[in-house]
């Protein structure tokens, strides 16, 4: 726990501060704190992106038989302090079971060593993702991947 937090805390117990007052000045902690040790950036509610939504929808009028589509809609919002917390357990797995992944990639045409994976990998594709959308469209359903 940080010295900030631990006055805040210390505030409240003495009832300098209420509760709502705390729970505000840690969040701008939070935010302060990861603004720091990430690479600056703005996206739509000015820092950076927490999550990473996907979303596939059946198109609209892709049904043939002129009713809704019964297709499934997918909607997806992974953290990214999830997904960092993934990639650090990459270090744990047994070098045999990192072969077997890496051979099913190269069989569906991938060339990926999970083995290399690194978190600036990662913060490249959050920082990326800040300034654009990804949208794609098929005969049948819109694909659209963007951080939030």
């Amino acid at each position: 726990m940080g010295e900030s937090q631990k006055k805040i805390l210390q505030m409240l117990a003495e009832g300098k501060i209420n509760v709502d007052e705390a729970e505000r000045l840690m969040k701008l902690i939070d935010t302060d704190s990861e603004s720091g040790e990430r690479a600056t950036g703005t996206k739509r509610g000015g820092g950076m992106p927490r999550y990473m939504r996907v979303v596939v929808e059946p198109k609209p009028g892709a049904d043939k038989n002129g009713g809704a589509s019964k297709k499934e809609r997918v909607n997806v919002r992974v953290p990214f302090n999830l997904i960092r917390a993934g990639m650090k357990l990459v270090s744990l797995i047994p070098s045999e079971a990192a072969d077997e992944v890496d051979k099913a990639f190269k069989e569906k045409g991938f060339s990926f060593d999970v083995r290399k994976l690194k978190e600036e990998d990662l913060e490249q594709l959050v920082t990326a993702l800040q300034e654009s959308e990804i949208d794609v469209e098929t005969d049948s359903e819109i694909v659209k991947v963007y951080a939030e």
